[in-house]
């Protein structure tokens, strides 16, 4: 099949032309409802479309900027590196965009969009984007990406059935979406509130219910190609978010036992949590495989079991850490959570069978997430397998 399709480069097939910034852009802001659409960034979301956006200039700013219409494409050329969207309106772009424009309508704009996206184009487009810190395609470069041009028919095909897959994950993404809401109204409900503060029982300095620690210290001429997995921030945050680490280092199993002799190995039911915690990243260690984690890098909570259900704690510190993470000040590049910082930060301790019943609950939800998860990684592998079948 693909054998038979045309192939030319985009710039034979589409103008391309970068975007453009009216200076200093506040000058040209307008809260006027009738003003001309300022497409950035951050008016993308999962969608393929760009539908509207939270800002608006002047005419004035349209002058000195890059009009697009409905059915242009847009390809940002830093942030959100590669990723295309289709318009469905018009509006302004600054110089962050490149956009693609179909003047002979040669392409079903889906069917472009599914190209564009494919592992095997953003491979293409991040081998030849040039830059310092942040990588930037130009236009001269996106000019040069071969496409194919089969005949629109067939295009069309094509993208109906990407187009179905895509409706099928993101409804077993909203289903997701929706249990999680379920999980926090019912916390609110049974505790109170986080993120103010207003909570429905007593509270204890963290320090004072949880002994806080960290890890011995292991260096990288210690690693071995095979061992005890041994985790990093990284890959904590993965299995906070129920992925198994696919690149995790090792030490030696002796090393192992002897690092382990000062009772520094996590048990089940305690927490781990990477120091730089901006995303919620706790897991409850739910094994007892053997593993080590990075001293520093990676935090130890481990709660007082008479006074706390480590599941109900999991999911205060995962949405506390989400509050308190953006307070953080320092004074190097990043900020991150110190273990005297978790030791002085307030826990709410309802009474324990309190939590034993939030967490029944929970372990309820996780079996219905169970379910759809599976189903959305099944049919992510059937629409990575086609993308793979149609554009290599």
């Amino acid at each position: 099949m693909e054998k038979l399709w045309k192939y030319k480069k985009i710039g034979e097939v589409c103008i391309v032309e970068r975007g453009a910034s009216p200076r200093p852009i506040d000058k040209y802001i307008t809260d006027n409802e009738s003003g001309i659409n300022w497409i950035k960034i951050g008016d993308t979301s999962d969608s393929i479309y760009i539908t509207e956006t939270a800002q608006k200039i002047i005419v004035e700013g349209m002058k000195k900027s890059r009009y697009v219409k409905p059915g242009d494409f847009l390809l940002s050329n830093s942030m959100s590196f590669g990723r295309p969207y289709i318009l469905k309106i018009d509006g302004c772009i600054h110089d962050g965009w490149l956009v693609l424009r179909d003047e002979n309508a040669l392409f079903d704009k889906r069917f472009l969009y599914y190209y564009l996206s494919s592992k095997t184009t953003y491979k293409k487009l991040k081998s030849m984007a040039v830059g310092g810190v942040v990588n930037n395609l130009n236009s001269e470069m996106v000019r040069n990406v071969i496409v194919p041009v089969p005949d629109k028919e067939e295009q069309s095909e094509i993208a109906d059935l990407f187009d179905k897959i895509k409706k099928i994950l993101d409804d077993r993404k909203q289903e997701l979406e929706q249990l999680d809401t379920l999980v926090k109204s019912r916390f609110v409900e049974m505790f109170g509130d986080i993120i103010t503060g207003k909570y429905n029982y007593k509270i204890r300095k963290l320090g004072d219910v949880a002994f806080i620690g960290s890890s011995h210290r292991v260096f990288t001429t210690e690693f071995v190609e095979s061992g005890i997995p041994f985790y990093r921030g990284t890959e904590i945050g993965e299995l906070a978010n129920g992925i198994e680490p696919s690149e995790p280092y090792y030490i030696s199993e002796e090393h192992y036992n002897k690092l382990t002799k000062n009772n520094t190995k996590p048990r089940i039911g305690d927490l781990l949590m990477p120091s730089i915690c901006n995303k919620g990243q706790i897991w409850m260690v739910d094994t007892d495989r053997p593993f080590y984690y990075k001293d520093g890098r990676v935090l130890c909570i481990s709660p007082n079991r008479d006074i706390f259900n480590s599941k109900y704690l999991e999911y205060f510190m995962r949405i506390k850490t989400l509050v308190e993470y953006p307070k953080l000040g320092s004074g190097s590049t990043f900020a991150e959570f110190k273990i005297f910082l978790l030791k002085d930060m307030d826990v709410l301790v309802p009474p324990r069978n309190v939590q034993n019943q939030f967490a029944d609950f929970v372990a309820s939800v996780d079996k219905s997430k169970s379910k759809i998860q599976k189903s959305l990684e099944e049919t992510q592998l059937l629409f990575d397998s086609l993308m793979q079948k149609y554009f290599g």
